[in-house]
This record gives C-alpha cells, sequence and structure tokens, in this order.
C-alpha cells in the first residue's frame, strides 16, 4: 500500500511501449464504488473474491503491464497464475509509508493504528511477495523514475 505501484507502473508501460493496467482500478470500475466502500459495504472476502476475478481476467487478457492490489498474493490460486509471469515485488519500510501517506487515508485495513497494521500486514505478506516475485525492488528515498529504471534494470527489460 502507498508503494506506487500505480505511477510505477505507468512509467514502466511508457517505457516499454506496453498498455498499462491496474486491477484495483477494474473493480472500481466494475463495481461503480471505491475499494474502501466495497470493504466496508461488503467485508473483505467478498473484496478478495472480486480481487481474485480481476486478477485472473486481466492476466488471460492483458498483455503489458499489469499493477495488482496489495492483498492479491493471498489467494493462492493467483499465486499460481502469476507463476512464469515477470513479477516485481515493490518494497519500502513503514517509516517511508508514513512519509509517503501519513498513512492516513482511505486504506480499510489500516483503520485503526496504522502504523501497526501496517507492519502485522507486511509481515503476514511479505513471504507470499517474494515467493511470485522475480525480483524486488525497494522504493524508500527513490523517485518513481529511479525505481522504473531499478525495475527495468532487474528484469534485463529494454526500453521500447
Amino acid at each position: 500500500m502507498g508503494v506506487g505501484k500505480s505511477t510505477v507502473g505507468a512509467l514502466l508501460a511508457e517505457r516499454l511501449g506496453h498498455v498499462y493496467r491496474d486491477t484495483d482500478a477494474d473493480i472500481v470500475a466494475a463495481e461503480g464504488r471505491e475499494i474502501a466502500e466495497i470493504f466496508v459495504d461488503d467485508g473483505e472476502p467478498h473484496f478478495r473474491e472480486l480481487e481474485r476475478r480481476a486478477v485472473a481476467e486481466a492476466l488471460a487478457a492483458h498483455p503489458g503491464v499489469l499493477a495488482l492490489g496489495g492483498g492479491a498474493v493471498l489467494d493462492p490460486s493467483t499465486r499460481a497464475l502469476l507463476a512464469g509471469h515477470p513479477v516485481v515485488y515493490l518494497s519500502m519500510q513503514v517509516d517511508e509509508a508514513v512519509r509517503r501517506t501519513g498513512l492516513a487515508t482511505a486504506r480499510p485495513l489500516l483503520a485503526v493504528n496504522p502504523r501497526r497494521q501496517w507492519r502485522e500486514l507486511m509481515e503476514a505478506r511479505r513471504h507470499l511477495y517474494t515467493e511470485v516475485a522475480r525480483a524486488e525492488v525497494p522504493t524508500d528515498h527513490r523517485t518513481p523514475e529511479e525505481v522504473a529504471e531499478a525495475v527495468l534494470d532487474a528484469l534485463e527489460l529494454k526500453h521500447a
């Protein structure tokens, strides 16, 4: 959350001459409401099912750069679908998350004691991110342009 996946993903797509797509945006468009509203109105399990379907559809149909929501890797079928794809885990430390977002944005999983909850989420998910990722790119104290360059280097990709 707040790692810059949307900004970096769009930059990567531009540099590679591909189309960018974000599964969170797909869900918002399909549902006609924000993710925070889906969490509140229908609960996390419902959102995770929407997310699972959105990721599966995007992986099957989208040939470009794809950004996934932070919880997408919680689903074993999603992790299996990601196998063989050039997945990059954009990482950051909690201090960087605080600096970037203040952890005060509308993030339903960070509603109470956001600093502690962010740490707990990362502890629970980090091993899943590294399981599916071909490379990890730290984003701390880097501009989106620097992160995009690091991703291209990590995946040994050339610019378009």
